[in-house]
């Protein structure tokens, strides 16, 4: 499938965050096993954050320019979400009967062979591992988040909230967010108007103007997954990450629903080994400081 050979901005309107004080993490986390407290303070520094993930566009420009190959076309294959309906592939990872391992899925084909980002152009790009994702903010001239620079621009800086909207709760009716609708993995109601990614530039953007930090896709973080606990429980599980070397992602996606995998707040946290890919998962886009095009008005 052709694709714009130039058409995508290397850059997408970074937000200037003040450093000083902040904090990551809740004191009350709703998933303690997921290392989503305590609250710690933290100290950050100057920086700039996207207001939103990478598109498809963007990262054809990208591909075009260096001839980048993702991981999943090296390994011919990408975790698919198929629900409860026709199995792609083989089943993705124990217990997730609603994941597929499709053959030649990757970033131009998200469901496999034959499958197109034609209509998809504004949406995040998915099945990127996080090399994929460093390596394109590289050529950016920027880097990933970590976890403290993406909960405190999605707080809105030093306020306690559980979304980035505030602490009004998602459901079924009330839309906030790309989240689930219906009864997961069964009925999907696309009552948000979308049953799968939304455009990255959809729905109501927050206070300082960043897009949908929570749901449509997890966003990598430049940090491994680690629980910071001296439980005998956290440290298996930190050896555990360790091992299949699991990184850190935030955000919830389009698949998250409150009766199964309530993440979609700024607080919740997932663990995806390094090089993984699947049909949620994309990135944003993080500056120290601005490479000097956008310092100058463009947006190459």
């Amino acid at each position: 499938m052709p694709l714009a050979q130039s058409a995508g901005p290397r850059y997408c309107d970074p937000i200037f965050l003040k450093g000083g004080p902040s904090f990551v993490g809740v004191a009350q986390p709703l998933i303690p096993l997921d290392g989503e407290g305590p609250e710690r303070p933290t100290k950050l520094k100057d920086y700039f954050l996207e207001a939103a993930t990478v598109t498809n566009v963007r990262f054809s420009r990208f591909v075009a320019e260096t001839g980048y190959v993702t991981e999943a076309e090296r390994f011919g294959w990408s975790a698919v979400f198929t629900g409860g309906g026709i199995r792609l592939g083989e089943v993705v990872g124990s217990g997730l009967s609603w994941w597929s391992k499709v053959h030649d899925a990757n970033w131009r084909e998200p469901e496999g062979r034959g499958s197109s980002i034609e209509r998809r152009m504004d949406h995040p790009v998915t099945h990127v591992s996080l090399q994929d994702a460093e390596d394109f903010a590289a050529w950016a001239g920027g880097r990933l988040p970590s976890e403290a620079e993406w909960e405190h621009a999605a707080r809105g800086g030093l306020v306690r909230r559980r979304f980035p909207w505030g602490d009004d709760e998602p459901t079924d009716d009330t839309v906030f967010c790309n989240i689930w609708q219906g009864d997961f993995p069964q009925l999907n109601t696309a009552q948000d108007g979308y049953e799968g990614t939304a455009p990255s530039r959809s729905f109501t953007p927050s206070e300082l103007g960043f897009f949908n930090m929570v749901g449509n896709v997890w966003e990598w973080t430049a940090e491994p997954f680690r629980i910071r606990s001296i439980s005998r429980t956290a440290r298996q599980r930190n050896e555990m990450a360790l091992a299949n070397r699991e990184r850190l992602l935030k955000g919830g996606s389009f698949l998250c629903h409150r009766s199964y995998c309530y993440r979609y707040r700024i607080a919740a946290r997932m663990a995806l080994s390094a090089d993984s890919s699947a049909s949620n998962v994309g990135f944003r886009i993080a500056f120290d400081t601005l490479p000097q095009s956008i310092s100058e008005g463009r947006n190459l």
